[in-house]
């Protein structure tokens, strides 16, 4: 049998030279850990590879680490087992990497309790199993590698990913808040120069963009707005400015009002810069949660929770609420019905569902959300397929929940009669009274007073008989 060995300093092949002794090595690891003849009689070192620089060990490892073969470690095992054909099993420490090896170079792998302790061994005597290897020089190489390592962990980490999607719909959500309170204070101010205008032109940027290019609106008749309006828009525009009964401004206020139609012109165009950023940046972390709610959605559900990570550990319930998070906690502390949505509110599939039926929808959005959310933060393929799929049943539920709503509203209310379902009613006679089922008590007796007051017709005790019992 032959055990591969990977360390910092590259990949040994041992062969084990007793197998009697390696069935019973976990009674034997005391001894083989204390004497190192006695671990090479039962091993010894058949081949090393020794890697070039750190450069070549990082990428090795980085490799090693995702259970791949690198193409150093497919040469080895090349040179001195398939082209020697060797047709003794290989033991892996990676079940894995074992894997990976089997199927691609067809060599048989073999892993259990007996291999571990032996690696075991061979980690503790690696200093004196390895020949032309220093310890000094092995625990520089492995300091080496362990920066190196951590360097490309932190480069390509998911968390840093997550910062800048998190920093970027903040930065978004911000921009929406200062572009409102800019075009606010715009409209209010030009409106005092050209009121018409406001009512004429209904986008913001728009807006922006006009009051930047005409400036006073004396120069209106002048300017050319094609390329920012329609033709009909165009010749309203001329025409609101020349009956216009807005008051006259300075130069001074023209200048600042046009400084602050450039700045809302600016940072329309940088938002729209960040928008596309952070798609790129949720198409390549999160594909599945993007193509399920869309990207702003998707990073305002990351940035709530933390992380990607974070995210997937949430149920389907707190993802379907995250976001209305007070009125949750004031509708139990009120003994009032819970908010069925928060965040995901927002998703273009819950704006397109009839408001009877947001709140079955959002549960079982939150739910196929969750199971997208899992696939991206935990499973190793990168594509949109499980979010394509889970999309496509929401859109298949909506369709059947529209038809239950309209089969409903044609029935009517649940209980209600013909009539109230739209149907015809079956107008009957109502029954009369039939005289010959009547019949006559006759003319009643005079009672006994005695009896009267002892309540023996029903009455209270002491009650005066009616005239219908008195005999006149």
């Amino acid at each position: 049998m032959l055990a591969l060995f990977e360390t910092p300093a590259g990949y040994a092949l041992f062969q084990l030279n007793d197998e009697g002794k390696f069935k019973k090595i976990e009674q034997l690891s005391d001894k083989y850990c204390s004497d190192i003849n006695a671990l090479n009689k039962l091993l010894s070192l058949k081949a090393f590879y020794k890697f070039k620089d750190t450069k070549d060990a990082l990428k090795a490892t980085s490799k090693l680490i995702k259970g791949k073969i690198p193409k150093s470690l497919n040469s080895f095992l090349q040179k001195n087992i398939i082209s020697q054909e060797v047709q003794d099993n290989l033991a892996i420490a990676d079940k894995k990497l074992g894997k990976a090896i089997s199927e691609k170079l067809g060599i048989q792998c073999i892993g259990n309790d007996k291999t571990d302790e032996l690696f075991r061994i061979i980690r503790f005597q690696v200093n004196n199993l390895l020949s032309g290897v220093s310890e000094d020089d092995l625990k520089n190489m492995t300091l080496g590698l362990a920066h190196g390592l951590s360097r490309y962990k932190l480069k390509f980490s998911t968390d840093k990913i997550d910062t800048m999607i998190i920093q970027a719909i903040s930065l978004i959500e911000d921009l929406d808040r200062e572009l409102n309170n800019y075009m606010m204070r715009l409209r209010e101010w030009y409106g005092w120069h050209f009121p018409e205008l406001g009512k004429i032109i209904a986008d913001n940027v728009v807006y922006a963009k006009v009051v930047s290019a005409i400036g006073m609106r004396t120069n209106t008749a002048n300017t050319d707005l094609s390329s920012l309006l329609s033709e009909e828009l165009d010749r309203e525009v001329k025409q609101a400015a020349e009956l216009s009964m807005g008051s006259e401004i300075s130069d001074r206020d023209e200048k600042l009002i046009h400084n602050l139609a450039e700045q809302i012109t600016v940072f329309d165009e940088y938002r729209s810069t960040l928008n596309e950023y952070l798609k790129s940046r949720m198409t390549a972390v999160a594909p599945n949660l993007t193509t399920m709610v869309g990207e702003l959605v998707g990073a305002k559900l990351i940035s709530h929770a933390g992380s990607l990570v974070s995210l997937a550990k949430y149920p389907a319930s707190t993802i379907q609420i995250l976001g209305a998070e007070k009125s949750f906690f004031k509708a139990l502390k009120t003994k009032h019905n819970t908010p069925k949505y928060g965040l995901i509110y927002q998703a273009a599939i819950i704006g397109q569902t009839p408001a009877k039926l947001k709140g079955k929808l959002s549960r079982s959005l939150a739910a196929k959300t969750s199971i997208c959310v899992r696939v991206d933060a935990l499973a190793e393929y990168e594509n949109a397929e499980v979010g394509q799929e889970c999309k496509e049943y929401i859109e298949r539920k909506l369709r059947h929940l529209e038809k239950e709503v309209l089969t409903q509203d044609s029935k009517g209310p649940r209980g209600a009669g013909p009539a109230a379902r739209g149907g015809q009613r079956d107008f009957q006679a109502a029954p009369r009274f039939n005289e010959e089922s009547d019949f006559n008590l006759g003319p009643l007796k005079r009672l006994d007073k005695t009896f009267v007051k002892a309540g023996t017709m029903g009455g209270n005790a002491g009650e005066r008989p009616s005239k219908r019992t008195r005999e006149e």
